[in-house]
């Protein structure tokens, strides 16, 4: 079974969701594949993975404003607080999302649904230049 690897490097401004659809699909489109499975890993602790809808740009903005409000930026309530007052609530807002996404590939692309769109769900407060191991396996 043939496998191709590469990674991605995604600039986010910030907290919040960066959609990658498109340079994931691209570069499965080219590794000349129709079936298989794409596994999308997040190399980092701060940062997350998550298929969400890509339709209305308000999900993405309730998104973050749920995990604001239910993981609090708060350094009294944590001990690692030494990378900043945003850096523990990433690394929890990290565990309850996804670092790894296993999507089918289909006829040459990620077999996702007619709404749903690949984000990097960036957890810190600065700009970060994040990087995403791309792996397929497949026919």
């Amino acid at each position: 079974m043939p496998h191709a690897q590469s990674e991605i490097t995604v600039e986010t401004s910030g907290q919040g969701l960066v959609e990658i659809t498109r340079p994931v699909a691209e570069w499965v489109g080219r590794q000349g594949m129709t079936s298989g499975l794409l596994t999308v890993f997040c190399r980092h602790t701060s940062a997350s993975l998550t298929i969400q809808e890509n339709a209305d740009p308000d999900v993405c903005r309730d998104l973050e404003s749920f995990f604001k409000k239910l993981v609090r930026e708060d350094p009294s309530l944590y001990r690692h607080t030494a990378e900043g007052p945003d850096d523990m609530p990433a690394h929890i807002r990290s565990a309850l999302t996804d670092v790894s996404l296993n999507i089918p590939v289909s006829v040459g692309r990620p077999a996702l649904g007619t709404w749903q769109g690949i984000y990097l769900f960036e957890h810190r407060a600065r700009p970060h230049r994040r990087r995403v191991v791309l792996h397929l396996a497949g026919d």
